[in-house]
């Protein structure tokens, strides 16, 4: 019944891309010293909901990318500052996601009376 609820849905999406996000900058991380790796990133939560809105019916995997970074001398384009940058923000939208999701239900469990 709940799980119907649009809140809901955007902001499990949001906790998912977060975590996601964050393998995908881990994943990143372990190949920072690897010759000619290519960094991969997510696309960013904005675009999946416009992705979503504009074909409901379509895949609801978030869509990953080549990063446009800049290569060192031996071809990797794994940017430590920017996959630290994005580590932060991922784990940021995940607390909130959480966050936002949790006081829905306790204001659903407020409005049927059972808090």
């Amino acid at each position: 019944m709940f799980s119907n609820l649009d809140v809901f849905k955007i902001y499990s999406a949001m906790a998912r891309h977060a975590a996601d996000n964050q393998s995908v900058a881990a994943r990143n991380l372990a190949h920072s010293d690897d010759p000619g790796f290519k960094a991969s990133e997510l696309e960013s939560f904005q675009d999946y909901m416009a992705r979503m809105a504009a074909n409901p019916a379509g895949s609801e995997e978030f869509k990953i990318r080549r990063a446009d970074t800049p290569a060192s001398p031996n071809g990797n384009t794994v940017s430590i500052e920017q996959e630290l940058y994005r580590s932060a923000e991922a784990m940021s939208q995940h607390e909130m996601a959480l966050t936002v999701y949790t006081k829905s239900l306790d204001l659903l469990r407020t409005a049927i009376g059972k808090k």
